[in-house]
């Protein structure tokens, strides 16, 4: 059965499939010892060899952990600069995996890592709405109506954003902090920082610790397990797989 490139490349586990497109685009990629620069093309994976870089692409079976990335951990499986990234945590895997979506830098929680392409597709495509719930920390007093702005959508310098979930969890007891949880099914860059920003109250701390139906829980920072089969089922439904 033929089926894109980039989508065989995602479910093999080489890259999600927009970031399999980039790789086809730079011409890393060739079907039976011919290079392919285009996007479209559509192959047999069970009847053309297919490489990246040179290496044969295989289909693996299908993988999937849960990571509690520590801060400071960049959310790659390689780094230019040196940084400590995904891939040192994950090296003695038997599959190759990549992580869905992005925690910036200096945010810690919850990343999904699968070499199944197309529900890495699915789970960032703002289209599916797939809620992501952080615990933020801020600092000084933040009342409850000034996180009403939150709930409401804020306007940021890409346009406003959907309405989130909001729930105060409560206050530092000398009112030096605040803490409250935030869901949104929207996928914008460094999204909840922007928007603790704009109400005055840029973050101190952020976690993610729901993605869908996935929750951190009790997983160590910097540890990893696989989904349980029942973890796995409501992740499918809720991308609508």
């Amino acid at each position: 059965m033929e089926e894109r490139l980039q989508k065989v490349l995602a479910s093999a586990g080489v890259a999600s499939r927009r970031e399999a497109e980039k790789i086809i685009l730079a011409g890393r990629v060739k079907v039976n010892g011919k290079l392919v620069t285009e996007l479209g093309i559509k192959v047999d994976p069970n009847h053309c060899r297919i490489t990246v870089d040179g290496n044969p692409v295989k289909q693996e079976k299908k993988a999937y952990y849960i990571f509690n990335k520590p801060r400071g951990i960049v959310t790659t499986m390689s780094d230019d600069k040196g940084r400590k990234c995904i891939a040192d945590f994950v090296k003695d895997l038997p599959e190759r995996v990549f992580a869905v979506g992005r925690l910036d830098y200096n945010t810690e929680g919850l990343l999904l890592l699968t070499n199944d392409g197309e529900l890495a597709q699915k789970l960032m495509h703002p289209s599916h709405e797939v809620n992501k719930t952080y615990l933020v920390k801020v600092p000084g007093l933040c009342k409850d109506e000034v996180l009403d702005k939150l709930r409401m959508g804020v306007k940021l310098e890409d346009g406003m954003t959907a309405p989130a979930i909001v729930n105060l969890r409560g206050y530092d007891t000398e009112g030096k902090f605040t803490m409250f949880d935030i869901t949104i099914h929207e996928g914008r860059n460094r999204q909840v920082r922007r928007m603790c920003d704009f109400i005055g109250f840029p973050v101190r701390e952020l976690k993610r610790i729901k993605l869908g139906p996935i929750k951190l829980q009790n997983l160590g920072r910097g540890k990893f397990r696989p989904l349980y089969e029942e973890e796995l089922e409501a992740l499918l439904k809720a991308a609508k797989l």
